[in-house]
């Protein structure tokens, strides 16, 4: 009787047990889930295959995706195709009919993404279109086939507005080649093959920063270095970030009405005040010339501000940027961190694909806007007058101390034109130590400035 009521009681606890898991707990298996491991870890792969002479492209990439045997969408930029491999091997290739226009706002993202969704027709709310057999992997971007209006005609044009359009029979074809979930590796321009003399490298200057990395944007080639891949605070650096994920993830026309609580940066910006109504393209002047914290605030409440920075964190894991994380969106944060390799791979990613954000930090007008002139904005990037100058950003906090990146165009001795970025970290003084890098760099490699 005694081991009868003892089984009763042990049932009874058991089916007791199963109910509360089930009904109080239901989630168990989804945090499992969550955890497994990726298809592919790119923070893994970089560790691996560091180069001391040259920097890692998407192209290596690649090779590693198809050395594992990894199902994969490849579409390179620089050849106009889209490539789908299976097991090692390529699957279907087709050729891109448009992508996106570097020289304005409307580039195609690069880096490693994942196909999110599909779908045989999906409406497009941007260009109030509908898209067939579309791949979406990453924001509003999407692979498709040619898009047409809700009375049938086709949208014809010389550039897209940053997805990839393909003919509707290869769009098919892709389309019944891909899984949610399957890497897509989005590749701009592979690395070219130039090799620079080396005839007499003279010894390098002494320099103030801790931390820093000189090295070509088209080779990857790395000239010098020191402590690249240690994390140190980038203070206004944060800015370049902020431009490119608000550059392709908000409507860069639509305006926003200025309030108090938006405008709760270190420091204050002139023609910034409350009741204003600006366009999000307008503030990308103060941010990226005067370094504005206060338009930094106001850019990430068209998004929502956790929902930017988040962006901002996500697209690092896209873009080789393993060493990089965002708490906030000016750089005010001694919590924003990165190295001067994964700055480079952002820097690379803005001349290729977001280059207005670059000519906006010398002081270029790209347009018309209202608010803002070049003679009321002062631009704090010490080189902005140099014509060799493509690009630059600089920054301080106390934590950081002096921070900047400067993208200068040189001329070799066959007058081959080559985009050379100086990464500083932890500085004294970037404009000095720049200064003597630039000397040593023109010395070593006879390299002359393209003033042009």
């Amino acid at each position: 009787m005694k081991k009868t009521l003892f089984l009763i009681v042990v049932i009874l606890f058991l089916i007791l047990e199963f109910f509360v898991f089930k009904y109080f707990f239901p989630f168990q298996k989804e945090e499992v889930e969550k955890v497994s491991e990726p298809i592919f870890s790119l923070a893994n792969f970089l560790e691996e295959n560091s180069n001391p002479f040259y920097l890692t492209f998407y192209e290596d990439i690649r090779e590693e995706l198809l050395d594992q045997e990894i199902d994969f969408l490849e579409a390179n930029l620089g050849e106009m195709k889209v490539r789908v491999y299976k097991e090692g091997g390529l699957a279907k290739e087709v050729p891109i009919l448009t992508k996106g226009n570097v020289e304005q706002w409307g580039g195609s993202p690069i880096g490693l993404y994942s196909v999110i969704s599909g779908g045989e027709t999906n409406f497009s709310y941007a260009a109030l279109a509908y898209m067939p057999f579309a791949l979406k992997f990453y924001g509003k971007y999407f692979i498709h086939g040619e898009p047409y209006y809700s009375g049938g005609e086709k949208i014809v044009s010389q550039f897209s507005g940053g997805c990839l359009r393909l003919k509707n029979e290869y769009a098919r074809e892709i389309y019944g080649l891909t899984d949610v979930g399957m890497p897509v590796l989005m590749i701009d321009k592979e690395r070219d093959e130039f090799e620079y003399p080396k005839e007499k490298i003279f010894k390098f200057p002494g320099v103030s920063a801790q931390g820093y990395l000189i090295a070509d944007l088209d080779s990857g080639y790395i000239f010098a270095q020191k402590d690249s891949e240690k994390q140190f605070p980038i203070a206004s650096l944060t800015k370049l970030m902020t431009a490119l994920v608000i550059s392709e993830n908000v409507i860069l026309e639509d305006d926003i009405l200025i309030r108090d609580y938006m405008l709760n940066g270190y420091g204050s910006t002139r023609g910034l005040e409350p009741g204003q109504r600006l366009k999000a393209v307008e503030l990308l002047y103060p941010l990226l010339t005067e370094s504005s914290n206060d338009a930094a605030e106001v850019l990430t409440y068209f998004l929502g501000r956790d929902t930017t920075i988040d962006l901002m964190n996500q697209k690092t894991e896209s873009m080789l940027m393993t060493n990089t994380r965002f708490a906030g969106p000016s750089g005010f944060s001694p919590d924003n961190v990165s190295t001067a390799r994964d700055l480079f791979y952002l820097t690379r990613y803005i001349l290729n694909n977001r280059s207005p954000i670059l000519k906006i930090t010398k002081g270029e007008k790209l347009g018309i806007y209202e608010n803002f002139t070049n003679e009321e904005l002062w631009n704090k990037n010490v080189f902005s007058p140099d014509t060799s100058l493509v690009g630059a950003k600089t920054g301080y906090i106390k934590e950081a101390k002096n921070t900047g990146i400067f993208v200068f165009k040189f001329l070799t001795k066959d007058d081959s034109e080559r985009n050379i970025v100086f990464i500083i970290l932890k500085s004294s003084n970037t404009k000095s130590d720049t200064q003597r890098m630039y000397s040593w760099l023109q010395r070593s490699f006879s390299l002359t400035p393209n003033y042009e």
